[in-house]
């Protein structure tokens, strides 16, 4: 739960504020009505994730409530009843990160709508490429500010290694000329790895040639900015990408999630599985396992189908768990599939790990406990069907010969 500080002497404005944000589940907040609140709220515990404050108080007239929220080096946005371009500009330049009037819900809207960013970039990875170092400690300055998590190369072969290093990074800022590897050579080698194709990539350059911007558009950028460029502008870019992606994420993860559990579905596991048996040498790593919640039936026609429904979602949650670098599949009803790459040893150690949580966890809210039965397929296949009709097989005998067991490739059963 994040907290965040909402100044403000409006009564109706702090409840409008108060509702939004705490609409969403990921936040609470502090409400002040002057500054002198708001220093003592800010004593007490400056552990905020940003600040919401007007500009004009009883108490502080000329704007001194942005100035205490900025000493605490809180992201700070700012409410104003009236529009000024010249106050605007001062405080940008001050570091708030917007300045927005209270014209209509939808200026509210916007503020909700920046604090949950500010949450989601507390573990969004950018990295910013340029050569200059003034120039890319200026733009690390921009987006630390909005509290994203920054990393930093200077040029396009040393950016190659951070994307190496820390495959979860989201966005690349890249200058175009670089020694080396340039802008437009990286995002080239950027969209030529599979992995990375969903990347968001800005270009930048100081050139303002046209032709240049539509050379990155058309090699995978994104989009592109001209050097210099005003901060709004930089932070709306940088915004508007990000959640482009992010929604084509939500539409893709409607296609490939099973909605009830969160894990993958099977249309996704055989899409996944092409690739995988496409390639000789990971082909030979797979290991296949059907795991079944024993008894699940009882549950439905004992306890009802929504306590069945939350005994999915709690037992797929647990796959997660002991599983979180493996593809895990509800592939129908309470049966799920894992598909992993690990070593045999490792892997079945931790299908063992993984028998014991379900067997001690106290499933839903009426805590009753279960079982499950695995089977596993870890030969080489041509193909996924094949080994899921294998492990399919050994679950099978899992279940018929008392439940609660692995029956692995060689048809041993560990009592795990």
């Amino acid at each position: 739960m994040y907290k965040v500080l909402v100044v403000e002497d409006s009564a109706t404005v702090r409840k409008i504020v108060n509702k939004l944000i705490e609409d969403n589940p990921h936040f609470t907040c502090d409400l002040c009505e002057d500054l002198a609140e708001a220093s003592t709220a800010l004593a007490n515990n400056s552990d905020y994730l940003a600040a919401i404050v007007d500009l004009n108080l009883p108490d502080a007239p000329n704007g001194e409530s942005v100035e205490l929220a900025l000493s605490y080096n809180l992201p700070t946005i700012v409410l104003t009843g009236n529009f000024d371009e010249f106050t605007r500009a001062q405080l940008l330049d001050q570091g708030v990160l917007d300045y927005i009037t209270k014209e209509s819900r939808y200026s509210y809207l916007q503020v909700s709508k920046l604090i949950d960013r500010l949450r989601k970039n507390l573990t969004t990875r950018v990295l910013v490429v340029e050569d200059s170092k003034t120039s890319r400690n200026h733009i690390c300055s921009l987006l630390k500010k909005f509290k994203f998590q920054v990393h930093e190369a200077s040029d396009g072969l040393e950016a190659l290694g951070v994307l190496e290093q820390h495959r979860d990074i989201k966005m690349v800022i890249s200058d175009h000329r670089m020694p080396n590897m340039d802008g437009y050579e990286l995002v080239k080698a950027i969209r030529h790895e599979k992995r990375m194709q969903d990347l968001v990539f800005i270009g930048l350059s100081a050139t303002g040639d046209s032709v240049l911007t539509s050379k990155f558009i058309k090699s995978g950028a994104n989009d592109f900015l001209s050097k210099p460029f005003y901060h709004e502008e930089f932070y709306c870019r940088v915004m508007q990408n990000l959640e482009s992606q992010e929604m084509i994420q939500t539409i893709r993860d409607s296609a490939n999630l099973d909605p009830l559990t969160k894990v993958y579905n099977r249309r996704y596991l055989y899409e996944v599985a092409e690739e995988l048996y496409a390639n000789k040498a990971s082909r030979n790593q797979v290991i296949v396992s059907m795991i079944d919640a024993d008894n699940f039936k009882n549950v439905n026609d004992t306890l009802g189908h929504k306590t069945g429904d939350m005994l999915l979602q709690e037992f797929a949650a647990l796959l997660q768990e002991y599983f979180p670098d493996d593809l895990i599949v509800r592939y129908g009803g309470e049966e799920f599939t894992v598909v992993s790459l690990r070593p045999p040893k490792a892997y079945l150690a931790a299908l063992s790990q993984f028998m014991n949580a379900v067997r001690t966890t106290q499933f839903t809210n009426h805590k009753f406990n279960i079982t499950c039965s695995i089977g596993v397929c870890a030969e080489e296949f041509d193909c996924l069907e094949s080994q899921l009709d294998v492990a399919d097989a050994r679950l099978y005998q899992a279940k018929h010969s008392g439940k609660d067991r692995i029956v692995t490739r060689d048809e041993t059963k560990a009592q795990a």
